[in-house]
């Protein structure tokens, strides 16, 4: 621990994880708390957020949990103001919430539209709209909004909506990254590429006939590096944009992928 947010407060979205493990969101706000921040860990699943806030207390961090769905406003300025009323202002806004899903647009119905868009796309809107004018009035924050390499490059699944919609995230973030650069608010995204996590596996193993050794090898094989990258990998370069070492990073589209973006073909 070296204190690079000290004095800071994150509040992180989808910061709980489904079943065992740590996914990217738990990470992230471990590290944030172990790092010195005080965090606010917010989840559809409360009680995902209570074991993400259960495990920072447990290493004598400090972190709330609130259950929150980002497809909604009234949840979203509630959270924020929950983070406010605890701990008095709100340094970070992190952005992990994300749903996935594959198909076209022949395939897709209008409700898995609207749903993807909700969960993906406008909850960057609603939790800027509610923590823009805290981080206003104390001329400082750092908003960071986790895509996808899938948002500018395809992969060998149809995921039209899925792209869509993190695509929307980097066009959300470069014009708050513009638009509040005067009072010190940055904005940056995070392109995630191939991650071993839980989620992932939940989401993917059905793929390979629930031959999770199988799914994990062929992901591997996929990667540049030859693996794939981990949970920390986010956090540590989260970390990174949340802490002012990146007080002048800003706008940023930042792959942490292993350098898949670049292969022609996936």
């Amino acid at each position: 621990m070296t204190d690079r947010l000290k004095g800071k407060v994150a509040l992180v979205t989808g910061a709980g994880t489904k079943g065992d493990g740590i996914g990217n969101g738990k990470a992230c706000a471990i590290l944030y708390a172990r790092e010195g921040a005080k965090v606010v860990a917010t989840d559809i699943d409360i009680d995902a957020a209570q074991s993400t806030a259960e495990a920072i207390r447990h290493e004598g961090g400090e972190c709330i949990a609130a259950k929150a769905d980002v497809s909604l406003a009234a949840d979203c300025s509630a959270m924020i103001e929950e983070c406010v009323a605890n701990f008095g202002r709100i340094d970070v806004l992190h952005n992990n919430v994300g749903i996935t899903d594959s198909g076209g647009p022949v395939e897709y119905s209008e409700a898995q539209w609207d749903r993807m868009i909700n969960v993906n796309a406008k909850s960057v809107f609603l939790t800027a709209k509610f923590a823009l004018p805290h981080m206003e009035r104390q001329k400082s924050g750092s908003v960071i909004n986790i895509s996808s390499i899938n948002a500018v490059r395809n992969i060998p699944f149809p995921k039209f909506a899925y792209s869509a919609s993190k695509a929307a995230m980097i066009a959300m973030s470069r014009e708050i990254a513009i638009q509040y650069a005067p009072v010190g608010i940055r904005s940056n995204v995070i392109l995630v590429g191939l991650i071993k996590s839980p989620i992932v596996e939940q989401n993917n193993v059905r793929l390979y006939g629930g031959d999770l050794e199988e799914m994990w090898k062929k992901r591997d094989a996929m990667c540049p590096s030859g693996h794939q990258g981990e949970v920390w990998d986010i956090a540590n370069t989260s970390l990174f944009l949340a802490s002012d070492e990146s007080r002048y990073v800003n706008g940023v589209v930042l792959p942490v992928d292993g350098g898949l973006i670049n292969l022609v073909k996936l």
